[in-house]
């Protein structure tokens, strides 16, 4: 194994092979004028290696995200065997601070990308990231969560035809892979613009910390890591227990009536056309309408909120798969 010679600058701070240290990614202070301090957190071995970016809290409304990060800190798998793991936990921290999903002045950091040193806040916050951290990164893993109440599978997402992430994704083995096209200024469309391979998670809803979707989050990272030569030898990466399904295409089902919605089945089933997947109702007890699947598929979304309008996302459905 080689040694690694480099040192590395990030944020003006010069991180040595084997140092482990703590960087501010700052760009505005509060309204107070409180100065809001990100942290970015570095390991890095003195054997040479990748390095591993991990993101989460794009949206400041997605915790889970952010729960998954501070445990590969908390837990020490930030530190690598080999190479450097750079983690940055909450990217958005005025929308976490504020419990919102957006920036104080309404964008979402997610559609500026790559952004610039004179525009919004969330557009200098995009690039100074592009700028200053991406840069070092072999590979991104962006964790986020569902929005609006809907429960999203753990699943990951990238484009289609990209062998490396396939090869990828069957490690860090999550239930779910949907393909999906990369959107026009996103943090994945400016990785990708600059050849960085970035592999998003999705997993839970916003505003909620869900013990199924943060394991798989960790256990995915782990297993990544091991692939990678970087996991610490102190800690297992546990084998996947499933194979992994590739979704090819999906459709939402939507509510065709207004009411009090309840799903009857959990997210990550699979069902056959025609199965009763919930209920709509009205509050006087007058109604009640069996939500039917159109399709048969892996139901990898369900909204679960009580409150539903007619047109709103119920079931998220695969229609076909990777052979």
């Amino acid at each position: 194994m080689s040694v690694e010679k480099k040192d590395i600058i990030i944020l003006g701070t010069t991180i040595r092979p084997g140092e482990t240290t703590e960087v501010n990614f700052d760009v505005a202070n509060l309204h107070t004028a409180s100065p809001v301090n990100v942290p970015v957190i570095i390991s890095r071995s003195k054997k040479a290696g990748p390095t591993v970016l991990f993101t989460a809290g794009i949206h400041g409304d997605e915790v889970n995200g952010v729960e998954i990060v501070r445990q590969l800190i908390a837990k020490g798998i930030y530190q690598p065997k080999r190479g450097t793991i750079i983690c940055m936990p909450v990217i958005n921290i005025f929308g976490f601070i504020n419990l919102k999903r957006e920036f104080p002045d309404g964008r979402d950091l997610n559609r500026v990308f790559p952004g610039s040193t004179s525009g919004s806040l969330a557009g200098r916050v995009a690039h100074k990231l592009i700028e200053t951290i991406v840069p070092h990164a072999d590979l991104i893993i962006d964790f986020h969560t569902g929005g609006s109440g809907r429960f999203n599978a753990p699943q990951l997402r990238y484009d289609k035809d990209n062998t490396h992430l396939d090869r990828l994704a069957e490690v860090f083995a999550p239930p779910f892979v949907l393909y999906s096209k990369t959107i026009s200024k996103s943090f994945r469309y400016a990785c990708a613009k600059l050849g960085k391979d970035l592999i998003l998670f999705e997993g839970g809803k916003s505003f909620h910390i869900d013990d199924m979707v943060t394991n798989s989050g960790v256990n995915g990272a782990k297993r990544v890591l091991k692939h990678l030569g970087m996991l610490n030898t102190g800690f297992k990466a546990s084998p996947a227990k499933k194979n992994v399904v590739f979704i090819t295409e999906s459709k939402w089902q939507r509510a065709k009536y207004s009411g009090m919605f309840k799903a009857a089945i959990a997210v990550g089933s699979y069902v056959e056309k025609d199965d009763v997947m919930g209920h709509i109702t009205d509050p006087y007890g007058k109604f009640n309408y069996f939500v039917r699947a159109k399709n048969s598929g892996h139901v990898i979304n369900v909204n679960e909120l009580p409150i539903v309008y007619q047109g709103d996302a119920l079931f998220h459905i695969s229609t076909h798969l990777n052979p």
